[in-house]
């Protein structure tokens, strides 16, 4: 046990948290009968940002943003849907996106691995 004030811990933690941290908490969707679906999406050039806010006004749509590595892949958007015909819906929306060129989607149906987001090797760098 350390002898460490709560004080001391709660203001280390306090500054963490401000200056360090970002917190979020997911739903555990599975309890809902949801499923959070990635969408991969193709698009013409100089369209992207266009494509994006369109993407962005799905009611199923939590995110999108813009992705370099693959040339195919220009924008990945996450939705939250309740089954296969969500998952089509929303395809055929985005499909119908002027400028859209292909969509794919994927959905993690289980974690294997889960390590902590930031390797130690980095936070020793910190």
């Amino acid at each position: 046990m350390l002898n460490v004030p709560a004080t001391t811990v709660q203001r280390h933690r306090r500054r963490l948290e401000n200056e360090m941290l970002a917190m979020n908490y997911d739903l555990d969707l599975q309890r809902f009968g949801l499923h959070k679906v990635h969408f991969f999406v193709s698009v013409g050039s100089g369209i992207t940002m266009a494509v994006a806010k369109e993407m962005a006004k799905l009611k199923q749509v939590v995110s999108v943003g813009k992705s370099i590595g693959q040339q195919t892949i220009d924008l990945h958007a996450v939705a939250i849907v309740e089954d296969n015909g969500d998952i089509l819906e929303v395809m055929e929306m985005v499909k119908g996106i002027e400028g859209v060129k292909d969509v794919i989607w994927s959905e993690v149906i289980q974690v294997v691995s889960k390590k902590p987001s930031v390797p130690p090797e980095v936070i020793k760098k910190l």
